[in-house]
């Protein structure tokens, strides 16, 4: 389905189920430091229920259903949705198709909400009443999120450039590193009790970058496919000129913990 938000983009319509293949083939690339952030939170384990909003194909359900939590996963999408339950076969992950503002859960269902690379989407003056009454007392919000850094990677940034120049709007441009941003109509409900922010080395290849880069909102889920395909043969070219076979490129991740107030 085609999503516009004038926050977003410039208000360019994007469709994440259009994408869904190469999401699910080149988006799959937190590094274990990643997930064990979070454990060490005390979050997303064993004896807790977890709820990840956004899942797309379920990358963070997938990898942490390890340390024993029970886990839903819930997307816009019908087709990240598809992707997700296809790749979680053999697991107990219940996965729902519903956008953030609609999630139909009892209240006090859930110890952790987990948002990860999507908090931005959401409405918030909707979300906060539904994630304030389906969290248990005491519950968590985790944000996370990662990035490639432009600036400091000169394979990253000659990509960005060439994606600038497809979608001029993207409002992706551009990451330094920096704290998630938490709107201010949450702290009222919730205390902000932890956020950290490290540096990463992720590393691909040729191919995977480029189905990295293509997997990304301002090119795969909103270029028409005549623009997709030029931007395709570009970018390869852009690659077989400045990029080695196998590289790393500079990340960064971040997370947020909040706490739901008694």
């Amino acid at each position: 389905m085609n999503i516009s938000d004038n926050r977003i983009d410039g208000g360019k319509a994007f469709d994440w189920g259009r994408v869904s293949a190469d999401y699910a083939r080149y988006r799959d690339i937190y590094p274990p430091e990643f997930y064990e952030k979070i454990v060490r939170r005390g979050l997303c384990v064993q004896g807790q229920r977890a709820l990840d909003i956004g899942t797309g194909t379920g990358v963070l359900p997938r990898h942490m259903a390890r340390y024993g939590a029970q886990w839903v996963g819930a997307d816009i999408s019908e087709n990240q949705i598809a992707e997700a339950r296809a790749l979680s076969a053999g697991t107990d992950i219940r996965y729902v198709v519903s956008p953030a503002e609609s999630l139909d859960f009892p209240a006090n269902s859930f110890d952790v909400i987990t948002a990860c690379q999507c908090f931005w989407y959401f409405r918030h003056e909707q979300c906060l009443p539904l994630f304030r009454r389906i969290l248990k007392p005491g519950g968590r919000m985790l944000l996370l999120y990662m990035a490639w850094l432009p600036f400091d990677d000169p394979i990253a940034g000659a990509s960005e450039k060439l994606i600038l120049r497809y979608s001029p709007a993207w409002s992706g441009a551009g990451e330094t590193i920096r704290p998630i941003a938490i709107p201010p109509v949450y702290l009222n409900d919730f205390s902000v009790v932890y956020h950290e922010e490290y540096p990463l080395q992720i590393p691909f290849t040729r191919e995977s970058w480029h189905g990295r880069v293509k997997a990304c909102r301002a090119i795969g889920a909103s270029l028409s496919p005549a623009a997709l395909q030029a931007w395709e043969q570009e970018h390869q070219q852009l690659l077989a000129s400045v990029a080695p076979e196998r590289f790393t490129i500079a990340h960064y991740a971040a997370i947020a913990e909040l706490q739901l107030r008694s």
